[in-house]
């Protein structure tokens, strides 16, 4: 109980900090600094981008300029700030958070479905003066930026520094965690293994050099990890590995210790980051340097191409060597798995008996969850912020709770919670929707046919190389036949200890990247009604190769479910399921059952008992 208490206050403090930092009601004034700064500077607007110069997904604090200067805290966005009008774009996931967070009064909120390059050429005046951040802006975004400016016959240039940095007061300076090794049973290759895999790629693909720009890439690449931003552990760095010579780290540092920058060593030459730009220029003149298209700056192409470099374009070659999974990290993803799924099945025990006093609220289910996480004594922090959607909060696909918002759990809602372990052997990512009372008619039946999408995606049998495209329609399909849709994808890319959102491949109408056995992806549909109640089901799937049929031509894959945690069968309408798809539930609950039973106190092993009895004795 002390310790839950521990999490709880920990998570308050965590939790009011980053709201001090982005605050809605701030955003007026903040937004009419900045203007007052473009003015001072001859621009007539401004590129402000979630990002930082590796493009991470979690930013360390002194990047968070978007969350600033709109209070929107969502991990993907753009504003564009002009003279008279400014807009803040998202995609289908955060509409309803930005509403919530951003003065629609300073800025209004567009779709990403209407890319910001058109509203850029609806309202960039002629002759006016576009700037952006070149070291947080990739080649292709600066790329779509110069096209939208040359339409409207406006100018689009790069500025030296950022005009949000001008005016932004106490902002908190980089992060300097410290690297630590990722030992060898946990990564299952050496690094020297890796880096000689990159320099056969760099070959096979005719190229002298990639620069590593993701730290993900960096981190696999030398077996290291940090502590730089959160849920993620990386260290901000970069690298540039030649296909013949050594290859250099570029890394503050102050977060090496001895022995770490020793190891270090033997592998590659170690320089500032600030030192990045000269290094990545000799190397280049007259040389074809890869740099990686998601991650890769305009400022590092720049670089390149003034030293009389080529660029060549495409995902750095760590990219898909680190999404298939070597035999270590599946099985430490496994184990991982287990740990998590005891952690998450206390977590649905003790919900199940809290919400009926009707107390319990979202921030209170967050603070608990992350408590019986961290009870395993192998925790090293959640994957991502965790979404505890009660009732219409659930509708919001990725829900952020605050103080103002916290809501209590009522009986007959739906709540939805979203959360993840990262441990040394593996990273963890689950959803499960629960019935507080006795779920609506309505609830089962569109929960039943999430779970069917869900239950199609699992028990795909697909030829190697099909693309994450092809297997999304599976789990729409259900709904599709309702006329109900879901505006994310159905599944993305998992690290090893690393990012809980990896590429390249991902289950989603725009994932063309072939799946490979090996790599470990999310399978998760869902359903959300406007002001009412959100339903998503996810588990983890391993890609794993299937026995070809005899007669068979194709070689086949398939999935392996790794995680480990009950669907709520209250809200399963069993009558709309089919016999496999019952046999599937069936099986997958008395796995369940089976590896988890052990690992629990004797109370919550005879609530898991019922939680995951057959559905015929429902």
């Amino acid at each position: 109980m002390a310790t839950r208490s521990r999490t709880r206050t920990m998570f308050q403090a965590k939790f009011q900090s980053f709201e001090e930092a982005a605050s809605s009601s701030k955003g007026a004034e903040r937004l009419r600094r900045l203007r007052a700064e473009l003015e001072r500077r001859g621009l007539d607007g401004f590129v402000v981008a979630h990002a930082d110069p590796h493009q991470n997904e979690y930013l360390p604090a002194c990047e968070e300029r978007l969350a600033w200067l709109t209070g929107f805290t969502g991990s993907a966005g753009v504003a564009i700030v002009l003279r008279d009008k400014a807009a803040l774009f998202v995609d289908g996931r955060y509409t309803l958070q930005a509403k919530k967070q951003v003065d629609s009064k300073a800025f209004r909120i567009e779709h990403l479905d209407r890319p910001p390059g058109r509203w850029l050429v609806d309202n960039l005046k002629e002759g006016s003066t576009l700037g952006y951040d070149p070291w947080r802006t990739t080649i292709a975004g600066a790329k779509r930026l110069g096209k939208a400016a040359k339409r409207a016959k406006a100018r689009l240039v790069a500025v030296d520094d950022n005009p949000v940095d001008a005016i932004w007061t106490n902002r908190l300076a980089p992060p300097l965690a410290r690297v630590v090794l990722h030992p060898l049973k946990f990564a299952g290759e050496p690094a020297e293994k890796k880096l000689a895999r990159v320099r056969t790629e760099l070959k096979k693909q005719k190229l002298d050099a990639a620069l590593l720009s993701d730290p993900t890439a960096v981190a696999w690449t030398f077996n290291i990890r940090g502590g730089d931003v959160a849920h993620t552990p990386i260290a901000l760095s970069w690298a540039l590995v030649p296909r013949q010579g050594k290859p250099t780290l570029f890394v503050d540092a102050r977060k090496l210790t001895n022995s770490v920058r020793h190891a270090l060593a033997r592998l590659a030459d170690i320089l500032e980051p600030r030192q990045l730009e000269t290094a990545l220029g000799d190397l280049a003149k007259g040389k074809t340097i890869r740099l990686d298209q998601a991650t890769a700056s305009r400022r590092l192409a720049d670089v390149v191409e003034a030293a009389g470099g080529t660029v060549s374009k495409g995902a750095d070659p760590v990219t898909l060597l680190k999404a298939i999974k070597n035999e270590t990290e599946i099985a430490g993803a496994r184990a991982a798995h287990r740990r998590d799924g005891a952690a998450l099945v206390r977590f649905l025990a003790w919900l199940d008996r809290e919400a009926r006093g009707g107390k319990l609220t979202e921030i209170d289910a967050v603070a608990a969850l992350e408590s019986f996480r961290r009870e395993t004594g192998k925790l090293k922090d959640i994957s991502f912020p965790t979404i505890s959607g009660a009732g219409p909060h659930g509708a919001i696909v990725h829900y952020r709770v605050t103080k103002e918002s916290n809501r209590r759990l009522r009986r007959g809602e739906l709540f939805l919670v979203d959360s993840g372990g990262q441990y040394q052997d593996g990273t963890t990512d689950v959803t499960r929707t629960v019935a507080i009372g006795n779920p609506g008619r309505e609830m089962r039946e569109r929960f039943t046919r999430v779970l069917k999408g869900h239950i199609a995606v699992a028990r795909a049998i697909f030829p190697d190389a099909t693309a994450g495209s092809q297997i999304d329609s599976f789990a729409r399909a259900p709904l599709w036949s309702a006329g109900l849709d879901y505006d994310h994808g159905t599944g993305h890319g998992v690290g090893s200890y690393l990012s809980v959102h990896e590429g390249p491949a991902r289950l989603s109408k725009l994932g063309t990247a072939p799946l490979c056995a090996g790599m470990i992806l999310s399978n998760e549909p869902g359903y959300y009604k406007v002001g009412a109640y959100g339903i998503r089901i996810e588990n983890l799937v391993l890609v794993v190769p299937q026995k070809k049929p005899r007669g068979g031509e194709k070689k086949l894959l398939g999935f392996e479910t790794l995680t480990l945690a009950p669907i709520d069968r209250r809200l399963v309408e069993a009558k709309l399921l089919t016999a496999e798809e019952r046999a599937w539930l069936d099986a997958s609950h008395a796995r369940v059952m089976r590896e988890l039973g052990a690992r629990l106190d004797p109370v919550t092993r005879k609530w898991l008992a019922t939680a995951t009895a057959p559905l015929s004795a429902a």
